[in-house]
């Protein structure tokens, strides 16, 4: 008597009749099937784990991802059947992005020709447009060296440095910077991100060819020299042709897709609740 009160039996024979009663709704039919493990499939597991581990599985290595691959379709099946995949909405995600992975692979575009990526250039120029760059010099000054006395030591170092002109060696010259002293053609993100967006935006303004400074950054206080500044600009079809044309591809790829999923649902009704939409909106505010 005392078993009968188990919770744990209780959930066993639960369970039990569970999948008895799953199984008589699914009928005699329940389970049968072909699982074909082919060729390809075989010479797929033996690299996948040879990618792994670096060398070709034993006999009884081979045998056991077989038996893995094999219990692997069968649970896929059978949680289909269950339709374990309808109220996952990270299953079905995956599932679209899958499906629509296939529809693209299966879409035929032809190669551009040079008038249709010029043309997608002319359309699209905001993509391939060119941040700004620079070409800079800079001799840096530690405040945490040389405190107060800072702004006196960059203003008299400035009077050196124009002075002796814009090509004059800077090596040695200031204090010990973990950075570089010259760059050359580095983007305005780059500068920001090593200096900070108050020192990018002196770049901005200085007159090309004429020591500067004192210019505050993150780290200190520099002397800069601007060399050059190239503004933001669309580069020729000649120099973005690769970034360009994977660009086309892609949107031509997306519109073939869109065009079938188009096809694909003008074979279905859909049916939306339409109050329930416009209650649900109207609580979302």
């Amino acid at each position: 008597m005392k078993l009968v009160r188990e919770p744990l039996l209780h959930f066993a024979l639960l369970g039990a009749a569970f999948f008895a009663l799953f199984a008589y709704l699914r009928g005699p039919e329940s389970g049968h099937g072909r699982v074909v493990v082919s060729a390809g499939d075989i010479e797929h597991l033996a690299n996948t784990f040879a990618a792994g581990s670096g060398r070709r599985p034993t006999a009884d290595e081979l045998n056991r991802l077989i038996d893995d691959y094999v219990r692997e379709e069968i649970s896929y099946r059978e949680a289909l059947a269950l339709g374990i995949d309808r109220g996952d909405t990270v299953v079905r995600r995956r599932l679209r992005q899958k499906f629509e992975f296939v529809m693209e692979d299966s879409v035929a575009t032809a190669r551009p020709s040079d008038g249709e990526l010029q043309a997608y250039l002319q359309q699209h120029s905001d993509l391939f447009r060119t941040e700004p760059t620079f070409r800079f010099r800079q001799v840096y000054l530690s405040r945490d060296r040389r405190g107060d006395a800072v702004e006196q030591d960059a203003i008299d170092l400035l009077d050196q440095l124009t002075t002796a002109g814009p090509d004059v060696d800077i090596t040695g010259k200031g204090d010990a910077f973990p950075l570089l002293q010259e760059y050359e053609s580095v983007r305005r993100s780059d500068v920001v991100r090593l200096f900070g967006e108050d020192f990018a935006r002196r770049l901005d303004a200085l007159e090309p060819k004429h020591w500067a400074g004192p210019v505050d950054s993150t780290l200190g206080v520099h002397l800069v020299l601007v060399r050059e500044r190239a503004g933001e600009r669309v580069p020729d079809l000649e120099h973005a042709r690769p970034a360009v044309e994977r660009a086309w591809l892609s949107a031509r790829r997306q519109q073939a897709v869109d065009a079938a999923y188009e096809r694909l649902r003008a074979r279905y009704t859909v049916v939306v609740d339409s109050a329930a939409a416009v209650q649900t909106a109207r609580g979302s505010r």
